[in-house]
């Protein structure tokens, strides 16, 4: 079997799952129109690879670089998704001192930030709810850390926005 079927079989299902994972994240984001368009390409692309790979299904070495591509493309989707970073981001944070400087600090830097005193184990906490971008998630983390080092923050992704701070933002 000749080196370029082998490379243009790995090339393809690189290609292939990396759509399939974008495809699949612009659902799960509410994306249907660009994730139906690209499925169409990602189809199209899966079709032409699994051709190649069927034609030579007496070589292993074919079905080895097809699962190989494969392995490599979940990896490739992956890092793209994480480049474009799609949707929101919450982030709940506790601080055992209840007069931080974290709230302002945070809406100096153009964050929402909303807060209230919740009570803990050992006494009053100031509780914040921070809603970012997913690809400012780290640079918020650590804005936070540089002022509360010891702040409990847990983060989740929100599935549907209405109203306040972010309203008119998310509705572009």
């Amino acid at each position: 079997m000749e080196v370029g079927l082998l490379v243009s079989i790995f090339m393809i299902q690189i290609v292939y799952v990396s759509f399939f994972t974008l495809r699949m994240i612009l659902t799960l984001k509410g994306q249907k129109y660009y994730a139906a368009a690209l499925s169409c390409v990602e189809i199209t692309i899966y079709v032409l690879g699994l051709n190649m790979v069927l034609k030579y299904l007496d070589q292993p070495i074919s079905l080895i670089v097809y699962a190989l591509g494969y392995g490599l493309g979940v990896l490739v989707g992956s890092w793209i998704e994480e480049k474009i970073a799609l949707g929101y981001v919450t982030l709940r944070v506790i601080v055992n001192n209840p007069e931080s400087s974290v709230p302002n600090h945070l809406r100096d830097l153009g964050y929402g930030v909303t807060t209230w005193i919740g009570s803990g184990r050992d006494g009053e906490r100031l509780m914040l709810e921070v809603l970012a971008r997913r690809k400012n998630q780290k640079k918020l983390y650590q804005s936070i850390m540089d002022v509360e080092p010891r702040a409990f923050i847990v983060t989740s992704e929100p599935t549907r926005l209405h109203g306040g701070f972010w309203a008119k933002a998310t509705r572009r």
